[in-house]
């Protein structure tokens, strides 16, 4: 899927215009980026075109926060009110299922763990690293 149709998608799932959907796109997955490893960034990060990968790439260990702090990042960025905020985040990682291989989503819904379920809106897996 290229950058244009995985930002189309986006805004599709959340009616948000392109600008605003591009601005969500690139915001959930530096956050996304933040709390993976680095390793596992640059894998996901190779599925994804370059334009929208650059912003998973990171050399510093992975930040251990909990779903609640990803929200609240994504929508201090955004900015978005608070009841937007979730669904306008699973909206992305409905694209991002779309996009990638079922085997990179699944390492990395595995390192987000199980209390991401809710948040991303598909399981995530039981080992929270």
């Amino acid at each position: 899927m290229d950058a244009p149709h995985f930002v189309k998608r986006v805004a599709e799932e959340t009616g948000f215009d392109h600008d605003r959907a591009e601005h969500l796109v690139r915001t959930t997955l530096v956050t996304l980026g933040t709390r993976i490893s680095a390793g596992e960034a640059d894998d996901l990060a190779a599925q994804l075109p370059q334009s929208l990968g650059v912003a998973l790439r990171h050399e510093c260990e992975p930040c251990r926060f909990p779903p609640s702090e990803f929200e609240r990042r994504v929508a201090r960025i955004m900015p978005l009110a608070n009841e937007q905020t979730a669904p306008a985040i699973r909206a992305v990682f409905t694209v991002l299922a779309e996009a990638v291989s079922e085997g990179e989503l699944r390492q990395v819904l595995g390192q987000l763990g199980h209390q991401y379920e809710k948040l991303v809106g598909m399981p995530t897996g039981t080992h929270a690293q």
